[in-house]
């Protein structure tokens, strides 16, 4: 048995409680560079809480496909943490409210090309789900010492479609 969740499209309004959307959209802030490049300023309210201190990874994650079987969250409480894909490939964000302590029901968003994210500290999250190889991502997060990962085995998986 497992519930149901469509994808949505990846849209700053739809993400802004879980995190950023971090994309080059609409006109720079600032042109830099004697005016060959444009800058899009400050995308990500990046945190690394007490001790921590920001740390660039590059991940390599097998691609998935649609329909996705989502039975585990996952969530950061000392830290955001932003994927950057390094292709122009599409990926799956799962993302769900905290609901004392545990998961909510979640959201599903695909991604356009060229859109990465950056999850806000403690928010609840799929595994990184590219939907095309290759899966390669820059990961900014914290490093730092603690246990800055907490599981969510969901008992009963949603089947997350297009």
């Amino acid at each position: 048995m497992s519930r149901e969740i469509r994808t949505e499209p990846l849209t700053r309004e739809a993400f802004a409680p879980y995190g950023d959307v971090i994309e080059a959209a609409g006109a720079p802030d600032r042109i830099i560079n004697e005016g060959l490049c444009g800058r899009h300023h400050d995308l990500a309210r990046l945190d690394f809480g007490e001790g921590g201190r920001a740390g660039i990874s590059v991940f390599d994650a097998e691609p998935r496909a649609l329909p996705y079987r989502l039975d585990l969250l996952e969530r950061h409480p000392d830290g955001s943490q932003a994927f950057l894909p390094l292709s122009l490939a599409a990926f799956l964000v799962i993302v769900a409210p905290d609901e004392e302590g545990r998961p909510g029901t979640p959201r599903a968003f695909v991604t356009t090309p060229g859109q990465g994210i950056n999850l806000l500290r403690n928010t609840w999250h799929g595994v990184l789900t590219p939907l095309a190889a290759p899966g390669l991502f820059a990961v900014v997060d914290r490093i730092g010492p603690g246990a800055n990962l907490q599981e969510h085995r969901l008992e009963v998986p949603w089947q997350i479609t297009g």
